[in-house]
């Protein structure tokens, strides 16, 4: 079983350090500093505002709330920036993001100082703070807005510090967040703050754990030990001792994994903090200590705790646990019923987030339409208007200058007929626009159920682990294609991921069935080149559906995208067992896969004067197995 760790992320980390007190002297005297009324002086909001990186969570809270209410008191704070500032941050207090978004939005910054840099920053902040990959456009931003804070000395740079650093951790990149992180506690104001330090040396820990140096691991838990012992923090220590039984555990060291987990264990109930996470994490110690009578004793305790304290919470990590613990022992019926208990509330728990992102979903859905609708009212508002002004001005030149009725009916029935001309131009541009989206569109539908049938193909089979592992990465991959069916083009680099995690569902349903391979040429830069979105996958699906049936063989599908005379040149090559004749439902299906294709690169680029096309070859021709399909297409760079 995996250890459970309180900061498996730099959110969270950021999250649980800021809970450490300093001292009491020194919360008072922070409170007494930041609170106390200051009469006919205009408060210094971005100075407060990083001063609250040294208060525990519960006092950044309440100083939130009341700042909030503060504001509201006051006179004429429409036009304060920092009134719609703090409620965006009281509105995520109450876990209201979009909310939130609209609020930071209404900041207004006229000019690009630190009140600008704030408002970019906050944005910025939530939209990275899902835990995916962020994508190159949003980097760029990032690097954009610290480009401007290191130009104008802004008290906000290490923010942005601490922004890309979490962008770079997010995408697996370790070496460029560590860098930032080391620029980031550097910059920051109250660098020599205990909670700023502690919260350094944990980041820097996490850091040297993801990279598997334990070199590091070790030299930056000392330290944080260290400084600990100096300020007398038990939560602290009692963290470096959790943190060191990582270590151990790591290098295979179990014994002393547990002695580690064991005064992690003794800390925490020193203080009266103890809680389902540590007992877990000292049940897995004895799991890996080859200790399973402890285990199920630990485990157990965690399930209750969970229980009582937080009984929301999903359990079946403890159950998985016990599983374990109960085989090492032998005693399967145990270990049978709890795996039962374990598959259930997972099933719950992933019910429950599903259910979650459709209402995020619907919420999204609702707000756009209105922002639509709205948009749609002002428009014919502003061409009511221009109409209504426009006849104004011809009844009264008319009845001024009678004389010259001909030459200006003469000149408006050429403007009107430009107009009307210009009209339908603009209406066969939206028109080819809207077909292009359309075919993008029936695409996805046909997709997503080939997708539910393999799931239900698989959890036919009655692996739960493999149809819960299926689920998860079908359900990433289904919000990637939500999020690409509203672009008319991604990146490479998005279409080869999605490429390689339909792939891997593919592989997940047919058990042995073939092998692929995705190959981009090397000078091919993946994050600047865009194409179509969904364009390669229907010749995919042919090739595993119909290549790969009924063969002696593994079949073996190779992808390979390169740029040769300015266009893009996309093979999709199998061994399958070829073109055949299809009958019924499978013509159909084939053959509307190839006319959507080919519409779309008439409506995309042939339209335009530019070439694309695509062929597919039988390889039977030479005597080989196989169907190869040859796309190409202009190639576009973002």
């Amino acid at each position: 079983m995996p250890r459970l760790i309180n900061f498996n992320n730099i959110k969270l980390i950021s999250f649980l350090l800021v809970v450490l007190l300093f001292s009491c002297k020194n919360k008072k005297q922070a409170d007494k500093e930041q609170y106390a009324p200051k009469a006919d002086v205009k408060k210094d909001y971005i100075a407060f505002l990083i001063s609250l990186d040294t208060l525990p969570v519960s006092e950044v809270k309440r100083a939130i709330i009341k700042e909030d209410s503060l504001l509201n008191y006051k006179q004429k704070q429409q036009a304060n920036p920092f009134s719609f500032y703090f409620k965006a941050r009281k509105f995520l207090i109450e876990k209201k993001r979009d909310s939130a978004l609209q609020m930071y939005e209404k900041m207004d910054a006229k000019n690009k100082g630190d009140v600008f840099l704030l408002k970019e920053y906050s944005i910025l902040d939530q939209r990275i703070n899902n835990g995916v990959v962020v994508e190159a456009d949003l980097m760029n931003e990032i690097q954009a807005g610290l480009q401007l804070a290191e130009k104008s000395n802004s008290k906000l740079t290490h923010r942005y510090y601490d922004l890309l650093a979490k962008a770079f951790y997010q995408n697996h990149n370790e070496k460029a967040s560590s860098a930032y992180v080391e620029k980031y506690f550097k910059a920051h104001p109250y660098f020599w703050h205990p909670v700023i330090k502690q919260r350094y040396y944990d980041i820097s820990f996490l850091l040297a754990s993801r990279a598997d140096n334990y070199k590091k691991m070790a030299e930056y838990n000392l330290k944080a030990r260290n400084f600990a012992l100096g300020i007398k923090d038990s939560m602290a220590i009692a963290r470096t001792y959790d943190n060191e039984a990582q270590i151990y555990a790591r290098q295979l060291e179990f014994g002393k994994a547990v002695e580690s987990s064991r005064k992690h264990f003794n800390y925490l109930k020193k203080t009266n903090s103890l809680n389902d996470i540590a007992y877990n994490n000292m049940a897995t110690s004895f799991i890996r200590n080859k200790q399973p009578d402890s285990a199920v004793f630990y485990y157990k305790q965690a399930i209750a705790i969970n229980k009582k304290q937080d009984p929301d919470k999903p359990q079946y990590i403890y159950q998985k646990g016990l599983i374990d613990a109960y085989s090492m022992l032998g005693d399967y019926k145990s270990a049978l019923d709890a795996s039962d208990l374990a598959f259930k509330n997972e099933i719950k728990s992933i019910k429950q987030i599903e259910a979650v992102k459709v209402a995020e979903i619907q919420e999204k859905y609702e707000a756009e339409k209105k922002d639509r609708s709205i948009s749609e009212l002002l428009n014919r508002n502003e061409l009511n208007e221009k109409v209504i002004a426009q006849q104004r001005y011809t009844l009264g030149l008319a009845t001024l200058v009678f004389l010259a009725t001909l030459l200006f009916f003469y000149v408006f029935y050429r403007q009107r007929q430009l107009k009307q001309k210009n009209s339908l131009l603009q209406s066969e541009n939206k028109r080819l626009n809207i077909e292009q989206k359309l075919l993008q569109v029936q695409l996805n539908p046909h997709f997503i159920f080939n997708s539910i049938a393999n799931l239900q193909s698989l959890f036919a089979t009655g692996n739960a682990k493999e149809t819960v592992k299926y689920l998860t990465v079908f359900s990433g991959l289904l919000r990637n294609v939500l999020e690409q069916n509203r672009k008319d083009f991604i990146t490479l680099e998005e279409e080869v991921a999605s490429l390689d995690n339909y792939l891997q569902l593919q592989q997940m349903r047919f058990m042995g069935l073939f092998d692929y391979e995705i190959v981009v040429a090397d000078d091919i830069y993946q994050s600047g080149i865009i194409i179509p979105p969904m364009l390669i996958q229907p010749f995919v699906e042919n090739a595993i559906e119909h290549g790969f049936r009924n063969i002696a063989y593994k079949g073996k599908l190779t992808i390979s995208f390169n740029v040769k005379d300015g266009q893009m040149v996309i093979l999709v090559d199998d061994n399958g067992i070829g073109l055949k004749e299809k009958t019924g439902n499978e013509t159909k299906k084939q053959s509307l896969a190839r006319i959507i294709l080919k519409e779309r690169l008439d409506l995309l680029f042939n339209a335009n004067g530019q070439e694309a096309k695509f062929d597919v070859i039988d390889k039977k021709q030479n005597n080989e197995h196989g169907v190869t399909v040859n796309i190409v297409m202009p190639e576009l760079k973002d």
